[in-house]
């Protein structure tokens, strides 16, 4: 069930266009209290009003992944615009390497904010990032968003070895 006609109730509240209004001005911030049910509506209110990105922040990773799944609800596209970002599930000390799913999600959010593809409803432009407090504390190379993707699509003919080189660039 789509439920972005939810959003277009909430825009119609004068409260909420005071906030809309600040968004397009680009105050630094502005401080709303509202039901914690009604967050994910105002997010995707706030997504529709203007091209940049908006960056939502959490307290928890399985809050971000439960706000990004309500966003998909909420934005007419289904979710194709908001980008999740999630954490490393290792510390720096504990000498372990992070998973590989998380690295190409990190990789993927970072390359769609610096490179959106208009093509790509995967890869397209992002209206909503979600990040929890930790992923966003963690160090972040610059530069990352440079990397291009390695994809292979079925029924694609590449040489072995040039896969390999992209693979092995890509680290």
């Amino acid at each position: 069930m789509h439920l972005s006609p939810v959003v277009d109730l909430l825009c119609a509240d004068p409260a909420t266009e005071e906030v809309m209004e600040a968004a397009r001005e680009g105050a630094p911030a502005v401080d709303v209290s509202l039901a914690a049910g009604a967050h994910p509506a105002l997010l995707a209110a706030l997504a529709r009003t203007d091209e940049t990105p908006v960056l939502a922040v959490t307290a928890t990773g399985r809050e971000a992944d439960d706000l990004v799944t309500a966003l998909g609800e909420l934005l007419p596209d289904g979710g194709t615009s908001v980008a999740g970002f999630p954490s490393w599930e290792t510390l720096p000390h504990e000498r372990l390497s992070p998973r590989s799913d998380t690295v190409g999600r990190r990789l993927a959010t970072l390359r769609r904010l610096a490179h959106p593809d208009p093509t790509d409803p995967q890869a397209g432009r992002v209206r909503v990032v979600v990040a929890s407090v930790r992923a966003l504390l963690q160090p972040i190379v610059k530069g990352l968003g440079e990397l291009a993707p390695v994809r292979l699509q079925a029924g694609d003919e590449r040489p072995p070895a040039e896969v390999v080189e992209a693979l092995a660039a890509a680290a």
